[in-house]
Formats: C-alpha cells, sequence, structure tokens
C-alpha cells in the first residue's frame, strides 16, 4: 500500500518536474471558464492501495504519460498516414496536409514496394500505386518530398521487408536537398515480427532480417541519433484479428527481442532502446483501449529497468504512435465511420499517444478523397483544440474500472510473456539473440501466434452473427437514408507512366557504377563478419540501384522464406 506520506511525497516531485518544464501558450480552462490543474491525484492524507503502480504523470512506471506536463507541454503529433499513385500525387497530398495542420508526415507505400518489387516486376501488375505510393529509386524520393525540408519535418515510413532498401533511399535523397543526415528525425517501422505473425509481408528468412535490422539499430544509434530505426507494430496484430491484450502482449514481447537483439550487438540499452517506438490500434472499445496503452508503458517501463538494466527515463519510456482502427470501419453506412474515428481518436488521446493518425470514413472502400482526409485531420484537430483533452494529463487516473482493466491487461500480458519464453526453451537454454527471440522464432515457426489470433477473431465472428456483438449499420440499426459516397480511383495510368519513367531512369543511370555498388553489397552479405550493410545499400541507392535490384541482390544469399501452408 502507498501511505499518505509517499503519496504527498510523489505529488511534490510530480510538482518540481511540472513547475520546471515548458509548457505552451494556452488556455488550460473549460469552455465555462473554470481553471483546471495540470493534474489530479489522491486528496491529501489518503493512503491507496497499489498507487505505486498508478503514480503521477512523468514519473516511473509512467502509467500516466512520459511528461509531468502531459500535453500541456506539447500536444501529441498529428501525423496523416498517407500515399497514392506515384510520387508526385503524393507530394501534393503531403503538401495540403502540412498546410491544413498536419504536424508530421506518414508515408504509406504501395504494394510491389513493400514486397520489394518494382513497378515493372510481374508481381506488380495491377497493384502500382494502389495501396500507396510507388518507389523504385531514391529519384521517386526526390520527387516525393520535392519542396519539404527533411531536415525540418518528421518522417515516418511504414515499411518492413525492405525498410532499410527504403530508408538508404530516404537518406540519398535527404542528401541532395542538403540536409545534414545527423539531425534527420522520425520513424522507420522496420518490425519484422509482426510480419510473420500477422501481415505476412516479409522478404527473406526471419534470421537475415535480423542481421539487417541490428545493421540499421547500430547505423543509427552512431549516426542518426534521433532517428527511430524500429517502430514494433502491433496495429497489424490486431488488425489481423488479435484481442486487444494479444495486440499488447505480442507487440511488446516483439520489442522485447529487439531490445535482446540490440544487447546482442554489444550496444548500449541507454543508447539504443530510446530509438524504439510502437505503433498501435486504437479500437472501439473506448476504455478497454485507454487501459491497454497505460499498460504498456508501464510493463515497458518495468522491464527495461529490472530485466535489460535501463538506467535512463528515455530507455524506459515507451513512445508510441496510434491509428484508428481501420477493421472498425464499415462500408455500410461509411458516415458512421467519422462517429467510430472520433472515438477511437479519443481513446488514444487520454491514453497518451505521442502521435496520432486518423482514418477516414471512406477508407474501407478505397483510398481517402481530399474531403475525407480533411474530416479525418480536422477530427484530431477539433479533439486537440475543442474538447478539453489536452488540458490535463492522464485524466482518467484513478478511475476503479480504468485500473481494474490497466491491472488486468498487465497480468495477462506477463501470462503470455511467460509462455513465449517457454517456447524458445526457457530462461536457462543456450538462446543465439536471448529467450524471448527464441520464443518468437519458435511460435513463428510453429503458427502459435497464427493460430491465437485467428481463434480470436473467429470468437468474434460468431458474437457478430449470433448478434451478440452489434455494430451499428451492420447488424443493428440497418436502414439508411444516405447515398453511395465518392471514392478515389486510381487510373491504370499510373501504373503505365511508373513503368515508363522507371525504365527511361535506369537507361539514363550509370549502369557500371550500379552493378559495381550491387556486387559490393553481394559480397558483403556473403560474408558474416563483413560489418555493417547499410553505407553499401546507401552507396547502391545514391547510385540510382532500384528497390528490386536491391532486393534481389541480398536475396542471392538470404534466400526465401515459405509459411507452412496449415498457417
Amino acid at each position: 500500500m502507498a501511505t499518505s506520506e509517499q503519496i504527498g511525497a510523489g505529488r511534490e516531485r510530480w510538482q518540481r518536474r511540472y513547475d520546471s518544464a515548458r509548457k505552451r501558450e494556452a488556455d488550460f480552462s473549460t469552455l465555462s471558464g473554470q481553471e483546471v490543474d495540470p493534474a489530479y491525484g489522491p486528496p491529501e492524507g489518503a493512503d491507496i492501495p497499489g498507487f505505486e503502480r498508478i503514480g503521477w504523470p512523468g514519473e516511473f512506471p509512467f502509467t500516466r504519460g512520459l511528461h509531468p506536463t502531459g500535453y500541456r507541454g506539447r500536444p501529441w503529433t498529428i501525423r496523416q498516414f498517407a500515399g497514392f499513385g506515384n510520387a508526385r500525387q503524393t507530394n501534393e497530398r503531403y503538401k495540403m496536409i502540412l498546410e491544413a495542420g498536419g504536424g508530421g508526415l506518414s508515408v504509406a507505400f504501395d504494394m510491389p514496394t513493400l514486397m520489394g518489387y518494382d513497378s515493372d516486376a510481374p508481381f506488380a501488375l495491377g497493384e502500382v500505386g494502389h495501396c500507396g505510393v510507388a518507389v523504385d529509386s531514391t529519384a521517386d524520393m526526390d520527387v516525393l518530398f520535392d519542396g519539404i525540408p527533411l531536415q525540418d519535418t518528421t518522417t515516418s515510413m511504414t515499411i518492413s521487408g525492405p525498410a532499410v532498401p527504403a530508408f538508404c533511399m530516404y537518406l540519398a535523397a535527404a542528401e541532395r536537398q542538403g540536409a545534414d543526415l545527423a539531425k534527420l528525425n522520425g520513424t522507420l517501422q522496420t518490425d519484422i515480427f509482426k510480419e510473420y505473425i500477422a501481415q505476412k509481408e516479409w522478404l527473406y528468412p526471419p534470421e537475415p532480417h535480423l542481421r539487417l535490422i541490428g545493421d540499421l539499430m547500430e547505423y543509427c544509434a552512431e549516426n542518426i541519433p534521433a532517428f527511430k530505426p524500429l517502430s514494433v507494430s502491433g496495429y497489424h496484430i490486431r488488425e489481423a484479428g488479435a484481442t486487444a491484450a494479444q495486440e499488447l502482449a505480442f507487440t511488446l514481447a516483439d520489442g522485447f527481442g529487439y531490445v535482446e537483439l540490440g544487447l546482442s550487438r554489444g550496444l548500449d540499452v541507454n543508447t539504443f532502446a530510446p530509438g524504439l517506438s510502437f505503433f498501435f490500434d486504437a479500437h472501439i472499445d473506448f476504455f478497454e483501449e485507454i487501459a491497454k496503452f497505460r499498460a504498456a508503458r508501464r510493463i515497458w517501463a518495468r522491464w527495461m529497468r529490472d530485466r535489460f538494466g535501463a538506467t535512463s527515463e528515455k530507455a524506459q519510456w515507451l513512445r508510441f504512435h496510434t491509428q484508428t482502427a481501420g477493421v472498425s470501419l464499415t462500408a455500410q453506412q461509411p458516415y458512421n465511420n467519422v462517429v467510430r474515428t472520433a472515438v477511437e481518436a479519443l481513446s488514444a488521446v487520454l491514453g497518451g499517444t505521442n502521435s496520432l493518425h486518423t482514418n477516414a470514413l471512406d477508407e474501407t472502400l478505397a483510398l481517402p478523397t481530399e474531403q475525407s482526409a480533411e474530416i479525418a485531420l480536422r477530427t484530431q484537430q477539433v479533439l486537440m483544440e475543442e474538447t478539453g483533452a489536452a488540458n490535463v494529463a492522464d485524466p482518467l487516473g484513478g478511475s476503479y474500472y480504468l485500473e481494474a482493466l490497466t491491472d488486468r491487461m498487465e497480468a495477462e500480458a506477463e501470462r503470455t510473456f511467460a509462455k513465449i519464453i517457454a517456447m524458445g526453451g526457457g530462461e536457462d537454454a543456450d538462446h543465439a539473440i536471448g529467450p524471448v527471440t527464441s520464443g518468437i522464432l519458435a511460435g513463428i515457426r510453429n503458427g502459435w501466434f497464427s493460430s491465437e489470433i485467428a481463434e480470436s477473431a473467429f470468437r468474434y465472428q460468431q458474437a457478430l452473427e449470433k448478434g451478440d456483438k452489434r455494430i451499428v449499420g451492420v447488424n443493428t440499426a440497418t436502414s439508411t437514408v444516405s447515398g453511395e459516397v465518392d471514392i478515389l480511383r486510381i487510373s491504370h495510368e499510373v501504373e503505365r507512366d511508373q513503368v515508363e519513367l522507371l525504365k527511361g531512369r535506369r537507361e539514363g543511370r550509370d549502369g557500371a557504377a550500379v552493378q559495381a555498388a550491387l556486387d559490393r553489397l553481394l559480397a558483403a552479405v556473403r560474408d558474416p563478419a563483413a560489418g555493417n550493410l547499410v553505407p553499401l545499400i546507401l552507396d547502391a541507392a545514391r547510385a540510382e540501384a532500384t528497390l528490386g535490384e536491391i532486393c534481389r541482390t541480398m536475396g542471392e544469399e538470404f534466400g526465401a522464406y515459405v509459411e507452412d501452408p496449415r498457417f
């Protein structure tokens, strides 16, 4: 039990940190003009059982947020995910987002790019530019960010299998802008575990991908300290059908695996851990989602300190981006999706997200139109400017219901971690990287993660079909006066033009320089002692080697991975 003296001492520590922190200039009163405190806690003199697990904002275990000021210091970053067609079209959408108040960019790539194919590859036929932007080489990155100074813009890229080559193309484009690469800031997803678990967009077997991720972690820690080379994604796990508790546990376990990877490379946990970030789903069950976010921070802080020896606060912090749940959107009565997105976004805000993407109402049908993208952006701005949600840190902290949910989430996650470690042979077995990583790799190969998610998805679908769970417009309140919405359609000309553009770029580049760069890369890939591969991939990107060429070159040695068809 936290005594009244301990709670009072914590309040004083929080107050000192709050007073010394920078706050933004804003009106922190209610709509009626009532002043509100920056944080609330137990009344003076109260003894609260378990309060040390709740604590104060900005204090270990960070259940209530990373900063004593909450959003009074800095609001969450509005980071809208966007990409479609070719680089020029997406560049125009980025400029619209930034001019309308977006705080950073988040790049969506098309399926061929996500799979490491060039736009003229046979597997790319019919897919170019449809679910994101087509990027074949650094020249496309030049166009994608034309007029957008990368040194001054935080950029997130959602890509995993070919993440390192795509990142090197981004670096080469930044160099051509004259940027100081050491000052770049942003996030690269890179998380390959979640691909085997849920999304299925890998290029190679797990071990070669881990080699590339380890190289990237080393390179960024040494050369681009503000850039986060690894965003561990639970979003795709949840979208595949996982429960909130499974999303939490599987995602944090993946994060622990990457910490073990960094430690196995001899990196200092206090140096590389701040470069890890997370990406969560904000689903429709409002309080469950808030509890999930709070439990995630608490679990991560404790494991980082007690298991991995992180001593700095920044190495104990779980920073996360949130996207509202795409899987919650319905094609029936799509205007209802505006309400769903607003509720989900508010759960992310009350859960303390660091950045946020709000889905557009038409995304279950197609890529967002300009109008629907603007509504999604305005949803965040209404939450930030009108609701008062940014005035108080963790305003629901101390709620009996919310704290019980948070504790339950944490307990379920811990049980899952124990199962994963046991699958890998236990704590005392010999591990190439670490016990959590061994368990994750075992769970990938034996289909445990896939089967757990499939079972959860099946149970939910049964509940929908029985009517136990309801979705407005789908299995209840199905009558409507609204008609069809206009959707964005990608012309077949996008693919034709991109293929022609790629052909011209191949003809106009220095072919000998490209081949020499690829040969050097292949030689290093074949030699485990050759050192970090990132500089060699960057050289190939500078020479205008294409994404497909770079990925195929590494694949000559790394090989391919084929999932057991049972899964």
